[in-house]
């Protein structure tokens, strides 16, 4: 996979352009569907990464790019399920993410805002 563009908002991968968070799941590319973490939205400020959204966890390594200024909440029992499930989970920003995107045996969920 190859990033030709990031900014705030936007994300270019193999010559398509997403608005929306996206999942890599094993080489797949598909759209971060939060409306079921919503209703956590008053308890973080912001709409978190919960476990009753789809994770991608069919991986040795998980990376969640946080947005630009890491604004994007990780529940802990996120966390919790990862050692469960043996998956190293990495937080950092989505501009240190994508360095990672072609990483062996890593998928990677991707705030493209804050």
């Amino acid at each position: 996979m190859k990033v030709k563009n990031l900014s705030f908002g936007s994300i270019t991968i193999d010559e398509e352009t997403y608005v929306k968070d996206v999942i890599i799941d094993n080489g797949s590319i598909k759209k971060r569907k939060k409306a079921e973490s919503k209703k956590y939205s008053n308890r973080f400020g912001h709409t978190p990464l919960s476990p009753d959204e789809y994770i991608p966890w069919k991986c040795k390594r998980l990376i969640v790019g946080t947005g630009h200024s890491s604004s994007l909440p990780v529940m802990d029992e996120v966390f919790d399920i990862a050692v469960r499930k043996c998956v190293k989970l990495i937080i950092m920003t989505t501009p240190e993410a994508i360095k990672h995107i072609n990483d062996p045996h890593t998928n990677l969920i991707l705030h493209l805002t804050c």
